[in-house]
């Protein structure tokens, strides 16, 4: 249900939101995943990037007009959304605008989350929408924007902020909220050192996902007032959300209310922002029934497709036998006389002779050598890995050459093995 309101009231009310989608962040914790690309173009699922997920809840919530404000190391991104993303149809006033930090309004770049909406003040009034729908470019989900706006409306919100259960443990990483019983929040805490509980559940809090809902003439006279403030860092977790909590009405909204698939168990959200969790996050995708349907048509994930041939898999001799177990294996791959386990291939990998392949998330593009065994790792892609090495079988070793995480996963890049595939010389 939408909170009460028929499907025709909720249609409208994504026809007049305007979508803005924060995707500027390196995301350092992803180590060197992120030298060359910003977070939200980081290769996830086997074919897509992490910002598809964000996007195709846009459009299939039916929010077609978005703009992605884009900072750190862009390119990839751009180039993705380019030609991923080129099939709404401006004449219907569909549209992805890519909005890079252009100091329009002063000599500055982004300065914060705050600041990058504002920056683009001129281009949102420009369109008219009554609703403002900021979102994160770097989060895995699936989630019905309508959901959210019904809620919003229905509560005659200022701001509502979507917000999911998560261990206390891991709650000191976001934005912590305490609310009534009607949903409005009373208290909201940046990253505390020691998170309020859920009533009821001291096991959990309730922590933001950086996914807003503003009245669009609303949004715009804070950000006027935060943009004046001098001592504001210009973040709508550190100083916009607390500055209106006193005075405004401010909802949370629980996403298992719209999370899209999760009838059957948990809402599915990850924020994979470490090595560890970005590794299972794609490993999960490997188990028999994951948490993350990829083949959902109703709500399916759009991305940039790549004219590809199927995978193949050859030869069947006793000790050089093409084959893949409990694993993803996308358009492009030849698995030849080689084994891969609970693993995840992106497009175009090959893995030859001898090769094994164990609990690993291998991107696109990279050419495993004879005899190579890979357990426990990310490769990044184009890496090629020469014949007869070991990578994840000996901890101490790997350590001199890649990078290894807390839990073991081992990080391995191009510029790890000495092989120079991006040139600025």
């Amino acid at each position: 249900m939408h909170e009460g309101l028929d499907p025709r009231s909720v249609m409208q009310l994504t026809r007049d939101t305007f979508a803005l989608v924060l995707a500027g962040g390196r995301g350092s914790r992803l180590m060197q995943l992120t030298d060359w690309r910003a977070k939200p173009a980081v290769p996830f699922g086997g074919k897509f990037r992490i910002i598809d997920f964000t996007l195709s809840n846009c459009v299939n919530s039916g929010i077609r007009r978005i703009g992605v404000a884009t900072q750190y190391k862009s390119q990839s991104l751009i180039h993705h959304l380019q030609r991923g993303w080129s099939f709404l149809d401006g004449r219907l006033n569909e549209f992805i605008d890519l909005l890079p930090a252009q100091q329009q309004v002063e000599e500055s770049w982004y300065r914060g989350t705050a600041d990058a909406v504002f920056q683009n003040l001129d281009m949102l009034r420009r369109n008219r929408p009554a609703y403002v729908l900021v979102l994160s470019g770097d989060q895995v989900y699936k989630m019905d924007y309508g959901k959210l706006l019904a809620f919003h409306v229905t509560r005659r919100a200022d701001l509502t902020v979507a917000c999911v259960e998560v261990p206390v443990a891991q709650a000191r990483a976001f934005g912590v909220m305490s609310v009534g019983e009607d949903g409005r929040v009373q208290r909201f805490e940046e990253k505390p050192e020691h998170p309020e509980p859920v009533p009821g559940n001291p096991a959990t809090a309730l922590a933001s996902m950086g996914i807003y809902v503003f009245n669009a003439a609303f949004l715009f006279e804070q950000l006027i007032r935060d943009h004046d403030d001098p001592d504001s860092s210009h973040d709508f977790g550190k100083d916009l959300i607390p500055y209106l909590i006193p005075r405004y009405r401010v909802y949370a909204h629980r996403f298992a209310d719209s999370s899209v698939g999760s009838e059957q168990g948990e809402p599915y959200w990850r924020d994979v922002g470490t090595v560890d969790a970005y590794w299972e996050a794609n490993m999960e995708l490997c188990k028999v029934v994951p948490e993350l349907n990829l083949y959902d048509e109703v709500w399916p994930i759009w991305t940039y497709q790549e004219q590809q041939p199927p995978a193949k898999f050859v030869f069947d001799d006793e000790n050089r036998r093409g084959t893949a177990i409990d694993s993803l294996v996308s358009g492009g791959c030849i698995i030849s006389g080689a084994a891969v386990r609970r693993s995840l291939l992106f497009t175009g990998v090959r893995v030859n002779a001898g090769g094994i392949v164990e609990d690993s998330v291998i991107l696109p593009k990279v050419e495993i050598g004879e005899d190579v065994v890979i357990r426990r790792a990310v490769v990044d892609k184009r890496c090629r890995i020469p014949a007869g090495m070991r990578i994840g079988v000996n901890r101490k070793a790997d350590r001199e050459r890649f990078h290894v995480t807390e839990r073991g996963i081992t990080l391995v890049t191009p510029e790890m093995l000495g092989q120079h595939v991006h040139r600025v010389r």
